[in-house]
């Protein structure tokens, strides 16, 4: 700056200095001479034009030789279409349909336990046994009593196909005979219930009771059996996301617990909308092989909703905005009469974001160089320095 003010100020005063020998400036005014004044002001207005076009080029020189001049050093990325996917993040939890809490049917002294934790057992097999209160003996009495009836029914049968005895005794056997063994059954199905059944194949997760205690029918839990082979999670997802999100969408499920990723897909959407929060509940499938995952887990579930194939994505970091709320990003150009890379602004229009990265809809092309590293130290026509120029490919 100092060198460009000297020459200026040597150039004028040699200016001047030749205009001494005909009229300074004060004596042109003195003269009141209206067309001499204008003749004046005219030379002197073409000769400051000629030196500041003289100026100009004296800097561009001096741009290209004096390497210690200051320029904003940068680096720049060259913007190419790729694959984008948005997801949107909900917290589920791990469920499964068969996980159940097992209470007795009949009340009375646990007698016996036929399993213990970690079991796998089988669908109808015998987890405990109930003291039947002498149940048993009375069924015993009552089957007896049923094949004496079915023996003495029989017998009239017979006598009455031969039309020996009369129809009244053949009724009453029967009727006997029935009553008996309905009396019979409804005892065995009773005494079944002394007994705890696994209704389905599962592991015991817990053991709630213990041999010796009393239990009441309905009441007292005895067993938690699970089955894992059928796991699943189910969250709930606000409402706006109700046309992005369908059964089949691609699902990554994080364990942050367990610092387990898988993953996965949404197999089912429900048809129903909360009230309260607004959100429709979604099922995501699990893997079977995932020994590690248990029942009420919590997971980070990240549903794919948006996908572009031909996507101009930047960092977020180089993205500013206006006080008119307009956003906009830097590219590069080369100025050719400057010989010089400058900043230039441009306005765009982004779309969503995901991790560090935006997708640009408008407002540059592919191909374009945009400021990375230094962007938000720079001004629109600036003079750069390009230390690195990446790719995003």
């Amino acid at each position: 700056m100092t060198k460009h003010i000297l020459s200026f100020i040597l150039l004028s005063l040699t200016v001047f200095g030749c205009q001494e020998k005909t009229l300074t400036v004060e004596q042109v005014i003195a003269t009141n001479d209206l067309s001499q004044l204008r003749t004046t002001r005219a030379n002197l207005g073409a000769q400051h034009q000629a030196l500041s076009q003289d100026l100009a080029d004296l800097d561009r020189a001096i741009g290209k030789l004096d390497q210690s001049e200051k320029l904003s050093l940068v680096t720049a990325m060259v913007v190419q279409p790729e694959r984008f996917e948005h997801f949107v993040q909900v917290q589920g939890d791990v469920a499964t349909k068969q996980n159940i809490v097992l209470y007795p049917q009949f009340s009375g002294q646990l007698k016996k336990l036929h399993v213990v934790v970690g079991d796998e057992v089988k669908e109808g097999a015998v987890l405990a046994t109930l003291d039947d209160n002498g149940l048993s003996q009375q069924l015993n009495q009552l089957k007896v009593q049923e094949a004496l009836a079915k023996t003495t029914f029989e017998r009239q049968e017979k006598l009455w196909a031969q039309n020996i005895g009369s129809e009244l005794q053949f009724l009453q056997a029967k009727t006997q005979y029935e009553a008996q063994k309905s009396l019979t059954q409804q005892l065995s199905q009773q005494l079944e219930k002394t007994q705890i059944i696994a209704p389905f194949d599962g592991t015991i997760d817990a053991v709630l009771a213990e041999a010796g205690t009393v239990v009441s029918a309905g009441v007292s839990p005895v067993f938690r059996l699970v089955n894992l082979s059928n796991m699943y999670l189910k969250a709930d997802v606000p409402e706006s996301y109700l046309s992005e999100v369908v059964a089949g969408k691609k699902v990554m499920v994080d364990f942050p617990v367990l610092g387990l990723k898988v993953a996965s897909k949404v197999r089912s959407v429900g048809r129903y909308i909360n009230p309260g929060n607004r959100t429709f509940s979604i099922e995501v499938d699990l893997p079977k092989q995932t020994s590690q995952i248990k029942p009420n887990l919590t997971a980070q579930i990240q549903i794919n909703d948006y996908t572009s194939e031909q996507a101009l994505l930047v960092p977020q970091s180089v993205i500013s905005e206006n006080a008119a709320g307009q956003q906009y990003v830097y590219t590069t150009f080369y100025d050719q009469e400057r010989e010089q890379s400058t900043a230039l602004k441009r306005i765009v229009v982004t779309g969503k974001t995901e991790g560090d990265f935006v997708e640009i809809l408008e407002g540059i092309q592919a191909g374009d160089t945009v400021i990375s590293e230094g962007a938000r130290s720079v001004k629109d026509g600036q003079a750069i320095s390009i230390l690195k120029t990446e790719s995003n490919e």
